[in-house]
């Protein structure tokens, strides 16, 4: 079975943080903000997380299991312990 490839467009723009929310950049912030009110400029601070299906359709693109809230973290693998 040939190799998924990782969708670099998607991979590029968006950040997975540890407990499994897709983190991506807010829209409407990046120029004319000449003519948005400060209170608009205040509200776009700051990042925003994808919602389930948006985090689901990226999640197919970048080939990564996304960890929900309820989903326990997979243990890493330990060495036997010598006696």
């Amino acid at each position: 079975m040939p190799k998924n490839k990782t969708h670099k467009g998607i991979s590029k723009r968006v950040r997975i943080t540890k407990s499994g929310k897709v983190r991506h950049a807010r829209p409407y912030r990046s120029h004319k903000r000449s003519n948005k009110t400060a209170k608009r400029r205040r509200n776009l601070r700051g990042g925003m997380y994808a919602s389930g299906p948006e985090a689901k359709r990226m999640r197919r693109g970048l080939f990564r299991r996304l960890r929900g809230r309820n989903t326990p973290a997979q243990k890493p693998a330990t060495a036997p312990a010598e006696e």
